[in-house]
């Protein structure tokens, strides 16, 4: 796991000198995702720079150091990432080649190896891996750039002043004398939207994240967009070659993909654990660890003291039935608070999911212990387990069904009750209610669900799902961007139920740019990798073959990962209400971050920067104050960007046209 950095000058106007120090401080940028080693490598005739940050996993010899040249001399690679099974690339190398020889034992040297022998795309195909490299082709003159199948590893790319860059971190961006730091208006207003910037866009006008699962040519100023992987693939493959065998054949087959993806995963030359929430997903990646192992293996979980947070209980319970080494550390809101002057260095960009807090608080826990990490993550999206696949469909059915002017109406009757006071109806009524019924902020919840009441159509209904900020609320000054959803048509593939497109659309836009993008960059802030065995594009590819009754029931999702975790650890430990992974914003913003985000939301402010509309800002401060709505996620978006806003310098941002008026 590394950080990767670099540039293209065609005109040729930097000598090596210059080239390689340009490089270096691009990649020192990154030195947190690297701090083992580093390295450049620079052509002046070409006017190509590579630079690497090295965390060392495999083969912790020089023999593993980048930038590194190809066997033949052809390709220059630096990259970042793991190839899980490069062993067994390795081995179909030396049959199809008896001559070629290895000085190491890196997968940078084997995938190296392999483009020389198949070429680029036949090599990725190959290969079951996290990964985002830059490769340099001497005889072509091409640099090439590539990202995984899922996009677990960033790439950012795009070209200032006449020079092509690209890095794992937009902060290696602003060390290049060529770049012009421009806040992309239509970019804060999707950030707005999702809590996060889609791809392929970034903050930066001008910079882009590459798209998972693809791969980028740059050649004399034209860039060329190709795929070799893709969701997409997957769904129609299903659709031509669906699982034909029985539940119990799915359960045994997902049992030997998933133990086989675990495996692979658990290599490594330096210490390794697991993240252990106690739900589903991780204790099923610890129990196939467990299983595989002839020692405990390390599990680590954090706690909060507000009990409805809480899920170290949970987790006890399933490492002491496993017999893990436990470790858990409880969180006081005071600790998660001391942590949020340091997200906007970490997440580098503006993202305001708030369970970045306590993923950053248990990476730094774990990496005080190990240097690998295995995570649950990546469970909820491809077998179905968040509570819209289970309820959405069955609600669009009823809402199209209903008069607009009688859901109007019960919407208006939701909301005229306050989150808070739903909270005390639902504690009252918490002995009596079902299981399904005692879910976490129950008040939010509701006042969510009013919002999907006015739904046209089960695209609408999935938009509101997934907004926080309409487009269309114009919170954002200045912008051009209109109020239609930012997905392609092959985005919006149709699928013939809602389960499966909300399924499809998260896989390719939730997965990628939120979840993935804050497990990255909060392990990696302490330099610990973080490994995702659900992400194995071999479970990927089974899960869509399988029938959705296989993943997604009336009451609950992951049926099939629910039957295959009851094959190592009793049911009692793990079923519960879902809970996910957060904090308790909406109380926190009231008291404990009060004076903070006062400050950032001050109209004043908010005026002179000229990105907000400060009137419509404080509407909702106001209302979030005095308990009217439930306003925290919307608020919590504005504090992100204005955080991150603070964070950088001056002169590294064009002023805002507003400001200057």
């Amino acid at each position: 796991m590394c950080g990767i950095a670099g540039c293209v000058d065609s005109a040729g106007r930097t000598n090596r000198d210059g080239l390689e120090f340009i490089a270096a401080r691009m990649a020192d940028a990154l030195s947190h995702r690297g701090p083992d080693g580093h390295g450049v490598w620079a052509d002046p005739e070409t006017g190509v720079a590579l630079g690497h940050r090295r965390l060392s996993i495999l083969d912790l010899s020089s023999a593993g150091h980048q930038p590194m040249v190809s066997p033949a001399g052809r390709f220059v690679i630096s990259y970042n990432g793991e190839i899980y099974n490069y062993e067994q690339v390795r081995q179909d190398l030396q049959r199809a080649n008896p001559g070629l020889g290895f000085r190491g034992h890196s997968d940078t040297e084997v995938m190296l190896a392999a483009f020389e022998e198949w070429g680029v795309e036949s090599s990725l195909k190959r290969m079951n891996g996290m990964f985002a490299f830059a490769l340099w082709d001497r005889h072509e003159r091409t640099l090439l750039l590539a990202r995984d199948r899922l996009g677990e590893k960033p790439l950012y790319y795009g070209t200032a002043g006449g020079v092509f860059l690209f890095a794992s971190e937009l902060k290696a961006f602003r060390e290049h004398p060529a770049f012009d730091a421009e806040i992309d208006r239509d970019s804060l207003v999707r950030y707005l939207q999702f809590n996060c910037i889609p791809a392929p866009d970034s903050i930066y006008r001008g910079i882009h994240k590459l798209l998972p699962g693809t791969m980028l040519r740059y050649k004399c100023g034209e860039t060329r967009i190709s795929a070799f992987w893709s969701v997409l693939a997957c769904v129609e493959d299903a659709a031509s070659h669906p699982f034909r065998g029985s539940e119990k054949d799915a359960v045994a087959e997902l049992d030997w993909l998933l133990r086989d993806a675990v495996r692979l995963r658990m290599h490594a030359d330096v210490p390794l654990g697991a993240f252990l929430s106690g739900g589903i997903d991780s204790s099923l990646v610890v129990a196939l660890m467990q299983a595989q192992s002839s020692s405990p293996i390390r599990t680590f979980t954090i706690g909060f003291q507000d009990a409805s947070y809480d899920e170290a209980p949970e987790a006890r319970a399933v490492a002491r039935y496993l017999g893990t080494e436990h470790t858990e550390l409880y969180v006081s809101p005071a600790e998660a608070i001391g942590l949020v002057s340091c997200l906007p260095e970490v997440y580098d960009e503006p993202f305001a999911d708030s369970s970045q807090l306590p993923t950053l608080l248990i990476s730094q826990l774990v990496r005080q212990h190990v240097t690998v990490s295995l995570s649950g993550d990546g469970g909820d999206e491809v077998f179905g387990g968040y509570n819209r696949y289970t309820w959405g469909g069955r609600l669009w059915n009823s809402l199209r069904l209903t008069p607009r002017t009688l859901r109007q109406l019960t919407a208006a009757a939701i909301t005229g009750v306050e989150p808070q006071n739903w909270e005390a109806i639902f504690g009252v009524l918490r002995p009596i209610l079902p299981a399904s019924f005692r879910q976490r902020s129950p008040g939010y919840k509701l006042h969510q669900l009013a919002r999907l009441l006015s739904s046209l159509d089960r695209k609408d209904l999935y938009m509101k799902m997934a907004s926080h900020w309409l487009p269309s609320e114009r919170v954002v000054r200045e912008t051009v961007l209109d109020s239609s959803p930012h997905f392609s048509k092959q985005e919006w593939l149709t699928l013939p139920d809602f389960a499966l497109q909300a399924m499809y659309l998260d896989t390719i836009t939730y997965l990628p740019n939120d979840i993935l993008a804050k497990l990255d960059r909060a392990s990696m802030a302490f330099g610990l990798e973080s490994r995702i065995p659900y992400l194995d594009h071999r479970v990927v590819e089974f899960a869509w073959r399988l029938p959705l009754e296989m993943k997604v029931r009336p009451h609950h999702g992951k049926w099939i990962l629910r039957q295959l975790l009851r094959r190592y650890v009793p049911s009692q430990l793990t079923e519960r209400s879902k809970m996910g992974f957060g904090i308790p914003l909406d109380s926190w913003l009231r008291t404990s971050m009060r004076d903070w985000a006062e400050a950032l939301l001050d109209p004043r402010r908010l005026q002179q920067e000229g990105f907000f509309d400060s009137a419509v800002v404080r509407r909702k401060w106001d209302a979030h104050l005095q308990g009217r709505g439930a306003w925290q996620y919307h608020l919590w978006d504005i504090l992100m960007f204005q955080s991150w806003l603070e964070h950088q310098s001056d002169r590294q941002l064009r002023p805002s046209s507003l400001a200057t008026a």
